[in-house]
């Protein structure tokens, strides 16, 4: 088979042909081919077998009783002679056939495409559901692990508890210092702060020696028990009303709140 031929075969023009959806030009230059060319006829004879295959898998039967009427329909009917066609030329009735289950193939194609392109979509649904699902059983195992820590350092016979009470500045406050000098560990919790103007906060202090070490601020949106730094050997706490954002010298004159420390 020379170069000409292979490079006819795989132009894809003969099975274009047998679809019927060339052009003139392309007609004519296929029917040369399988006329002159065995192998190319051979090929045509092939492809039109494969045809006839697919196009009598997916035919639908005729009710019965049709072919009897058309043909007692014709018997009364003259007979008009038809000019003789090449033999290739009667394949193109499956052109249609074709091309309705080309149809048939892409409408299919493009329902499962649909289909897995909506189980994807679903899929990665429940896996983000899975993983806001695990990430939140984390978030919760980590705060009932921080609640149980807190709850054994309460519970800790070596645990002192201190209750800080407002003078007259503030008397309506009212925190709880839980310190445990073996574990060196130091809880607060605050219960109730005073409402105090923006541009002033509550921060609380360890004397230490004549030294007062700054702990943190303290916020009435913080109502809940929570760790402060251990300062080892201190005297006493000390709550002072400081500029926003905290101090980092201690406005004694401004303390609303003290206890000494065992």
């Amino acid at each position: 088979m020379n170069e000409k031929i292979i490079t006819f075969l795989n132009s894809g023009l003969l099975e274009k042909y047998l679809l019927g959806v060339t052009s003139s030009e392309e007609t004519e230059q296929v029917e040369t081919y399988i006329s002159r060319h065995p192998e190319v006829e051979n090929a045509y004879t092939t492809l039109q077998f494969n045809l006839e295959v697919v196009a009598k898998t997916n035919a639908v039967e005729a009710p019965k009783g049709v072919l009897k009427s058309i043909l007692d329909e014709l018997d009364d009917k003259p007979v008009v002679p038809l000019n003789p066609v090449k033999k290739y030329k009667k394949w193109h009735q499956f052109s249609i056939a074709a091309s309705i289950v080309a149809l048939i193939f892409a409408g299919q194609s493009f329902y499962l495409h649909s289909k897995n392109e909506k189980l994807s979509e679903e899929n990665q649904v429940v896996v983000d559901e899975i993983f806001d699902l695990r990430s939140d059983i984390d978030m919760n195992n980590k705060k009932l692990d921080d609640i149980m820590r807190q709850f054994k350092q309460l519970n800790n016979p070596e645990t002192y508890k201190y209750i800080i009470q407002g003078n007259y500045r503030a008397k309506n406050l009212k925190t709880v210092a839980y310190i445990n000098p073996k574990e060196k560990t130091s809880m607060i919790d605050v219960v109730s702060l005073p409402q105090l103007p923006e541009e002033q906060c509550y921060q609380i202090w360890a004397e230490l020696q004549g030294k007062m070490v700054s702990l943190g601020i303290l916020s009435e949106t913080d109502r809940q028990l929570r760790a402060i730094p251990y300062t080892e050997d201190a005297l006493g706490l000390n709550i002072t009303i400081e500029p926003k954002g905290g101090n980092t010298i201690a406005s004694l004159e401004n303390s609303v709140a003290e206890i000494q420390l065992k």
